[in-house]
């Protein structure tokens, strides 16, 4: 699995490919609390990349969106193949995140 960080102003783009499991998911996390710890306004993750995603990458991006809560965050996920989106199905938490077509949609939306 592969992650990088772009910042943009009030904008943290964290990109993610390859598989994100138990393994890898640590680095998933360090990236989007590092970002969290910034309190910066708007984080999106785009997962475009990411072809499977288990239970603790879910549950990254669920501490994910509960961090930048606290300071009044936006998080934002953009990007889902059709496997990765039938997890969020599953689990309902496509209700729960803010979800978008591709990164530049999550990034300009309102």
């Amino acid at each position: 699995m592969e992650v990088s960080v772009n910042r943009e102003g009030e904008l943290a783009v964290i990109s993610v490919s390859g598989d994100v499991d138990l393994y890898s998911s640590p680095g998933m996390r360090k990236a989007i609390t590092a970002q969290a710890k910034k309190k910066v306004p708007l984080i999106v993750i785009d997962l475009e990349g990411v072809d499977y995603m288990d239970s603790s990458g879910v549950a990254t991006l669920v501490e994910g969106l509960q961090l930048s809560g606290r300071y009044g965050g936006r998080f934002r996920i953009a990007g889902l193949k059709p496997s990765v989106r039938e997890v969020f199905e599953l689990s309902r938490l496509d209700k729960v995140f803010s979800i978008f077509a591709s990164r530049e949609e999550a990034s300009t939306a309102g």
